[in-house]
């Protein structure tokens, strides 16, 4: 199996993904998260790797507070609108971007980093413990791995609540190969289990779209999406509201060294 590239539906990936109410809910979360993760780090820039960064939504927020970031992806496509996205930002200076995957960058950093972000790519990977082993060793000690993933008890609900009982009998397996459909959903306990075997440990997790997935439309009824970020904000850390995100993520630190300490 390969690690999918999208090269093909790069265009397609940016719209659907941030182009909608969706994307601003994902956004909002992740960005809450980061908020509690950047006063963990060390004081001033840091240097960020933004693994399988697609177009850069979120590097390009942290390139605008001056910090340093590497965005590596397979796809050409993807690092074009990424170049784009940051020039129209005015952060491509403190950017920098490479054709390559997230199991190769370490041979291409300097040095280890403060912060990665590895945002939905775990499941579009065929080997996840590999890639999350490698960036282990791209990350200085001390340093965060800021990890969201696409989540099967998500996926399995969402199935449920729509009926799709074929689906669920065919054990969910895509019949379009080539798709924005994940390929490989991903159960938290199997992602936990990774993360600890390779060192990490979890300090928090949160749902993203915990509930604006399964809410049933009401008729002359239009929420906002601000009222539907508050609501995410309230519960998405709350069990059992937390594992029925679509994604789930996770705060993991590699541990700091004892003359650190």
């Amino acid at each position: 199996m390969q690690d999918r590239n999208f090269d093909d539906l790069a265009d397609k990936f940016s719209q659907n993904i941030y182009g909608t109410r969706k994307g601003q809910v994902r956004q909002a979360i992740l960005w809450d998260e980061l908020e509690a993760i950047l006063p963990t780090l060390p004081a001033g820039t840091l240097s960020v790797l933004d693994a399988g960064g697609g177009v850069g939504q979120i590097s390009s927020g942290l390139a605008a507070r001056g910090h340093q970031v590497l965005l590596c992806d397979l796809s050409a496509e993807m690092l074009k609108l990424a170049e784009t996205h940051a020039r129209a930002e005015g952060v491509s200076h403190n950017m920098q971007f490479r054709q390559i995957s997230a199991q190769q960058v370490g041979g291409h950093l300097d040095k280890p980093v403060d912060l990665v972000l590895f945002h939905a790519v775990l499941e579009w990977v065929a080997d996840p413990q590999a890639v999350l082993q490698a960036l282990w060793q791209t990350l200085q000690p001390g340093g965060v791995l800021s990890l969201m993933f696409y989540n099967a008890h998500g996926l399995t609900f969402r199935t449920l609540t729509l009926g799709n009982f074929g689906y669920l009998r065919a054990n969910m397996t895509k019949r379009k190969k080539r798709t924005l459909s994940p390929d490989f959903p991903r159960d938290p306990d199997d992602v936990n289990r990774w993360l600890t075997a390779c060192g990490f440990e979890i300090e928090q997790r949160a749902g993203i779209r915990v509930f604006c997935d399964y809410m049933k439309p009401q008729p002359g009824v239009v929420k906002s999406v601000e009222e539907i970020i508050e609501m995410e904000r309230r519960y998405c850390r709350q069990e059992p509201f937390l594992s029925l995100g679509r994604y789930i993520h996770v705060t993991a630190r590699k541990p700091r060294q004892k003359d650190q300490l």
